[in-house]
């Protein structure tokens, strides 16, 4: 077992808090305080270099089977966040898999259909206590159904933004006001926001706590955390980097 699995394994969070780790790219593992483990648009592979052209230039920290999921979700069906080569090795007998409804196609593709939630815009589902709402995000004409994510864990809050370009009238709205913990894309490219966007967004937003993520995995896909970090500073906007296989409680 790898030092990320170990790590995730072994820290105690206790009630009240969410532990969130980073994996790289979009992706990222909670664990609640009844050990409960959220694997939440994580990219373990390659895949997006064989199907794609975009080589994986940041290190593997975790291999698909080592960690025992309850619920695996991805926000849309891009492979950086669905990753095809490993759902189905992440999946055990009991895990519940929450996908925007575009992930259904390659669901099906796969013959993963057991134990499977498919979310649009304003749908939400509970698993064992965790309830994961899909928000608006905006990636594009291209990318319709692709959501934002408003999970809460106990009396904590957390908006994963999913990939988003800047929609003032979309962060805007009260449901997506005030989480104790925003996760924003940097990158810039492909429909997402930059790092001054992702600033601004917080800056209407009002989180207690923003991360930054989508940078780094591919040289294609752009990001720069400093620019972030220089913005929010700027703003004096509570934020934090965190290095891949970091985690921290919130």
């Amino acid at each position: 077992m790898g030092k990320l699995a170990t790590d995730i394994l072994g820290i105690y969070v206790p009630e009240g808090k969410v532990a969130v780790f980073w994996v790289g790219q979009a992706g990222y593992i909670l664990k609640t305080p009844q050990n409960q483990l959220i694997a939440l648009d994580i990219y373990l592979s390659d895949c997006c270099r064989r199907y794609f052209g975009f080589k994986r230039i940041m290190p593997y920290l975790l291999e698909a089977h080592e960690l025992n999921f309850d619920v695996v979700i991805a926000s849309h069906a891009h492979y950086d966040h669905f990753d095809v080569d490993s759902i189905p090795a992440m999946l055990g007998e009991n895990t519940q898999f929450v996908g925007a409804v575009d992930t259904k196609v390659e669901c099906d593709r796969l013959s993963i259909k057991d134990n499977t939630t498919f979310l649009k815009c304003g749908d939400e589902v509970i698993v064992d206590g965790v309830t994961i709402k899909a928000v608006p995000c905006d990636h594009g004409a291209e990318t319709p159904d692709a959501v934002g994510l408003w999970i809460t864990v106990g009396d904590k809050t957390i908006y994963y933004m999913g990939d988003t370009a800047f929609r003032k009238d979309l962060f805007e709205h009260e449901d997506v006001q005030g989480a104790d913990l925003l996760i924003a894309p940097i990158n810039g490219m492909f429909g997402n926001l930059n790092s001054k966007e992702a600033a601004e967004a917080a800056e209407i937003l009002n989180p207690k706590l923003t991360i930054p993520c989508h940078f780094w995995n591919f040289a294609e896909h752009g990001g720069n955390p400093d620019s972030f970090h220089k913005v929010m500073t700027e703003k004096g906007l509570n934020h934090k980097l965190l290095r891949m296989g970091e985690g921290i409680l919130v």
